[in-house]
């Protein structure tokens, strides 16, 4: 008979793990669909932008300022997208130093700063700013819609990178690629 506590908590007899890996599924896959989306309209976007200036002689008065948000976006979505893949840029060398117990201690120190960060600055603040700019009214200059649908990715971002790195603490070797805790083999 197998011990439970040698079992990865994916394994062991009534765990979430079940209830959350199809949520975390149906996420990577919306965001996918979104970033492809996004990329793909920036890239229509940007080659008409081009055309009109240089075809037509008559360059196009939206496109660089929809480019922009676009790429606001998809910087932000994308950010989140990756911490839920653990393909992050890092810098390995003390994980690559110590115990692979010690690993997973970095792992979830990491990630508990990564989910504050995302509360406080992206969450908190980007609430605060959404607010203010719907109560000023404020509108961009040439698509007129109003900034706040730009600045909502913000707090949505960071509800999307929380959930994540609430997901590889609670299950640390779960994830695509290479995180801390496999690096050292």
């Amino acid at each position: 008979m197998t011990n439970p506590q040698s079992l990865p908590v994916s394994a062991m007899p009534g765990s979430q793990h079940l209830y959350i890996q199809p949520v975390k599924n149906l996420l990577d896959n919306i965001l996918e669909k979104i970033l492809i989306t996004i990329m793909a309209v920036m890239v229509v976007n940007v080659l008409w932008q081009v055309a009109s200036r240089y075809i037509v002689q008559s360059p196009s008065a939206f496109t660089d300022e929809l480019s922009r948000y676009l790429l606001i976006w998809l910087s932000l979505l994308g950010a989140s997208y990756v911490t839920g893949k653990k393909m992050h840029l890092s810098i390995e060398l003390l994980a690559t130093r110590i115990s692979p117990r010690r690993q997973q201690t970095l792992n979830v120190i990491i990630y508990s700063l990564v989910g504050l960060f995302a509360l406080l600055v992206m969450v908190v603040g980007g609430f605060r700013l959404v607010y203010i700019t719907l109560t000023l009214g404020q509108t961009s200059a040439a698509l007129e819609i109003p900034l706040a649908y730009v600045y909502v990715v913000l707090p949505l971002g960071g509800f999307v990178i929380i959930f994540y790195c609430i997901y590889h603490i609670l299950y640390p070797g779960q994830g695509e690629d290479s995180s801390i805790s496999d690096t050292v083999q």
